[in-house]
């Protein structure tokens, strides 16, 4: 017999990773239609996506710390005190959008330029960046109100969102890359603005979802209180911080992998995408875990935003530890979606079989670090994260590249941090401390 809990878990964690599956396949057949233009134009896009890590910073900064806020307000039953937080929110983002739009629109030949890419790809991204920057204000409010929505308990409403436009998303690249229906072809150009029309699409369908819907939970209340939003900054700034952290080191931690050779890095990569199918349960159930102890500690009932934690947890390391068992057993079978090239798949298929066996601390990790955000404590997620991505990674795989050491032993230093980092959440959810964290 499944619990109450159970299920209010499982309602929000399905959508949620379903969501995360949505986005991943959108970011492919975009990569896929624009690779048949030229070679330039995929590595343009590509190139795009460093620079969006870099616009993620600026997003989590306003965003985890409204998931905290509007679940706390959503558990004390304060609609209008959630509601005007959101308003106030959504003015933040336009504000930040439009540095952003400007910093990129005329910026962005050069970003390309800076990264060293050649003729060919800054001409190529800088045509596509352009129109990406013009609609960032777009993306911040998408992942805003998606992320709103997840705080106050419904993830389906942007499931079936992400469904339809990213098949509207799909269908106006087809129109606008390779010129259809009477369109002439605009190349990647068609590929940016297809982007930003599926995003605005996403935009107007939520401001009628929560305007429109019969009991929605949220509201856009015109009403702006500066106590709140400095609240939303406070719990943000870590976990901004925290990203920008994450993204440097995992660029470093790329350019270790590069120094070993092209074979080493494309399998790498595979073998990362291939690992992503199973990040989806654990970003389901992260998100889950995020609401539900936001929700229970505005209710008041710490020890139900305990358990919402733990459920969330357990379910996740089972689903997450399956797919591991799936990736320890047949690697060479999953790889070979992915590529040809026997050494790349040699590579990646070590990599897999080395990342099936962390996939339930990297669970445990996933789940309990978005319940401790979810409660404020993201000041204590960034000390974590800083420490163990450094002393246990970073800085022992460098000094296993220059000691000699063949890329299995960075895959295995990878992991090795994986299950520290699952151990030392795992120790800092038990103590229970950061359920008393003051936002």
């Amino acid at each position: 017999m499944i619990s109450r809990d159970t299920k209010k878990v499982l309602s929000l964690a399905f959508p949620a990773a379903l969501k995360h599956l949505v986005d991943i396949l959108q970011v492919l057949i975009d990569m896929l239609m624009v690779g048949t233009l030229s070679v330039a134009a995929l590595a343009a896009v590509g190139m795009s996506m460093q620079f969006m890590m870099i616009v993620n910073v600026l997003m989590t900064l306003f965003v985890v710390g409204g998931n905290t806020l509007i679940s706390r307000f959503i558990g004390q039953r304060r609609k209008k005190r959630a509601s005007a937080l959101l308003f106030s929110l959504v003015l933040l983002a336009i504000s930040l959008g439009i540095v952003v739009t400007v910093s990129g629109y005329f910026g962005a030949y050069h970003f390309y330029a800076w990264m060293g890419a050649t003729p060919e790809v800054v001409q190529e991204g800088g045509s596509y960046f352009r129109i990406i920057s013009l609609g960032i204000i777009v993306i911040f409010l998408d992942t805003l109100l998606y992320n709103a929505l997840s705080a106050a308990g419904d993830t389906k409403s942007s499931l079936y969102i992400k469904l339809v436009s990213s098949g509207i998303n799909a269908f106006l690249n087809y129109v606008f890359i390779f010129g259809h229906f009477g369109f002439e072809a605009m190349g990647i150009e068609g590929a940016a603005i297809a982007t930003v029309i599926a995003y605005s699409f996403n935009n107007l369908t939520y401001y009628l979802l929560i305007k429109k819907k019969a009991n929605s939970k949220l509201d856009f209340l015109p009403l702006i209180r500066f106590k709140d939003i400095k609240r939303v900054l406070k719990v943000g700034y870590a976990a901004a911080i925290d990203r920008g952290v994450s993204s440097l080191s995992f660029l470093f931690f790329v350019s270790i992998i590069t120094a070993y050779g092209t074979a080493e890095l494309a399998g790498y990569q595979v073998g990362l995408r291939v690992e992503g199918i199973a990040f989806m349960p654990g970003f389901g159930f992260a998100i889950a875990a995020m609401a539900l102890v936001g929700q229970n500690i505005g209710a008041k009932d710490l020890d139900k935003a305990y358990n919402m934690g733990i459920i969330s947890g357990r379910i996740a390391y089972m689903f997450m530890g399956s797919v591991g068992f799936i990736m320890i057993l047949f690697p060479e079978y999953l790889v070979h979606f992915f590529t040809k090239d026997e050494l790349t798949i040699a590579v990646a298929s070590k990599y897999l079989i080395l990342v099936g066996l962390a996939q339930i601390p990297l669970a445990i990790m996933f789940v309990y670090s978005a319940s401790l955000r979810g409660a404020g404590a993201t000041k204590t997620t960034l000390k974590v994260n800083l420490v163990s991505l450094w002393i246990f990674r970073l800085i022992p795989s460098y000094i296993a590249y220059k000691m000699g050491y063949g890329i299995i032993v960075i895959f295995a230093i990878m992991n090795l941090e994986t299950l520290i980092k699952g151990i030392i959440y795992w120790y800092i959810y038990s103590k229970r401390n950061w359920l008393h964290t003051k936002v």
